[in-house]
């Protein structure tokens, strides 16, 4: 089984920051992608930030220029720098995998969610 776990959530005001984290554990062999999903009240789950193991990345046109996703591969950790926060960030973020099991099978795994309150 493996298991991500997100940390980093929290209140804070409009223009500020926040940074999250979100370490996987474990059996696997590898992580292709990992990234950050977020779900507002009402709203879809939507892609945030995304970054491959060799570093590529993607984010989502209402973050780009604010929001700066990174990993570490050693320590199976992805992490998201997230600066000038608006009210519309306020959502509950999901970490995500794309593991590649013992069995050479690749699975998709979540994390529970941290919530992130942008206050105005």
């Amino acid at each position: 089984q493996v298991q991500l776990v997100e940390s980093g959530g929290g209140l804070v005001q409009a223009g500020g920051s926040l940074r999250l984290s979100c370490a996987a554990s474990g059996r696997f062999l590898s992580i292709n992608v990992m990234g950050w999903y977020r779900q507002a009240p009402g709203k879809q789950r939507e892609l945030v930030a995304a970054i491959t193991s060799i570093g590529r990345t993607n984010y989502a046109d209402s973050v780009k220029g604010r929001f700066t996703i990174s990993r570490d591969n050693a320590k199976n950790t992805v992490y998201m720098q997230m600066n000038s926060l608006e009210p519309e960030d306020t959502a509950v973020y999901y970490c995500y995998g794309e593991v590649i099991t013992p069995d050479y099978v690749g699975m998709d795994y979540w994390g529970k969610g941290t919530l992130v309150t942008v206050s105005s």
